[in-house]
């Protein structure tokens, strides 16, 4: 079969070919899916840097998400059959013809749900509907986000404006802005313009904000304490800055903040199935409505997954690169 194999680390627009790999079998419990569509995550691109939490034996075929159609089931799977429509996500090799993913890892999809939408529906929107549970924010209470123009970002922010729970969307340019509001989201504030800081307290009220989520590190993060109510919770997402939280000692000390860590796949591996299937509903639900809208910037053909990695590496996007096989 075709697959987008890298034979080293590096520069994924580098290291990545189309060549032939032997076609999966599935096992005991597994099945093999064949691919339609498949997203290029950033968690994928950093694997393929050898900078993730997960690193492969190589030669490795890329991806972590993709949507197809079953086309064999292994030993013991009975809920789902060859010829339906599904998704997989939290895998390995769905950057080819067919990957084998554990069956309880597949999700059936809708008919009513675009492939667009499917093929991402579930790894960047799953980890923010993930992420505003352990929040534990309720309705009416206020989160304040950075970098809110990324693909989680953007799921939590029509996520939760959904649940009645309200956010601040910080960004660093108009143009993020601007993509942020073309997708209905309210609360939008560029952090390069003078007084934005003092323009989201005033949004936030006196209470200011329950909860925030950082995903750039540095000073972004002091910034964010600074934003936070009494007993505010800080929760680290990401470190796009590559420099560690600067946090102030007396923004913790006298609003007595806590700090915490989130990565998406300990969350799902220690959650229940039942909750995990609650929010894969309730993603379902919201895609299906248009409350959670998904928007792609291109779709590649496998064969030029080269291209298509670059063009997930630029700034100023206004969706997901997607592959088509």
């Amino acid at each position: 079969m075709r697959a987008a194999l890298y034979s080293r680390f590096g520069d994924p627009a580098t290291v990545l070919d189309t060549a032939q790999a032997p076609q999966p079998v599935p096992g005991p419990g597994e099945v093999r899916i064949r691919t339609v569509l498949a997203p290029i995550h950033n968690h994928d691109l950093l694997t393929i840097r050898g900078l993730y939490g997960y690193k492969p034996t190589l030669p490795a075929i890329g991806g972590s998400e993709a949507l197809g159609t079953v086309d064999a089931v292994g030993e013991g799977v009975a809920h789902v059959q060859p010829g339906q429509r599904v998704v997989a996500a939290s895998v390995h090799g769905t950057w080819a013809e067919a990957f084998v993913a554990p069956a309880r890892m597949v999700i059936p999809m809708p008919d009513g749900i675009a492939d667009e939408t499917a093929a991402q529906l579930v790894a960047m929107p799953l980890s923010a509907l993930m992420l505003l549970e352990f929040l534990q924010a309720r309705p009416g209470q206020w989160i304040v986000q950075n970098t809110a123009n990324g693909a989680v970002g953007k799921s939590l922010a029509m996520l939760a404006t959904a649940r009645g729970i309200k956010v601040a969307n910080l960004v660093r340019s108009e143009d993020a802005a601007a993509q942020l509001r073309a997708l209905g989201i309210e609360h939008v504030f560029v952090t390069a313009s003078d007084g934005w800081k003092a323009q989201v307290q005033a949004t936030l009220g006196e209470g200011l904000a329950a909860a925030a989520v950082d995903s750039i590190g540095g000073d972004a993060s002091g910034d964010l304490v600074e934003l936070l109510g009494h007993h505010g919770t800080l929760v680290s997402f990401g470190v796009m800055s590559g420099q560690p939280m600067h946090i102030p000692a007396g923004g913790l000390i006298y609003k007595e903040a806590t700090v915490k860590g989130f990565w998406g796949s300990k969350v799902s591996t220690a959650m229940a199935v039942e909750d995990k299937r609650r929010l894969v509903g309730e993603l379902l639900q919201r895609a299906a409505s248009g409350e959670l809208r998904l928007p792609v910037d291109a779709v590649f053909p496998l064969d030029q997954v080269a291209e298509a990695a670059a063009a997930a590496q630029r700034g100023g996007r206004d969706g997901k690169v997607l592959l088509r096989v």
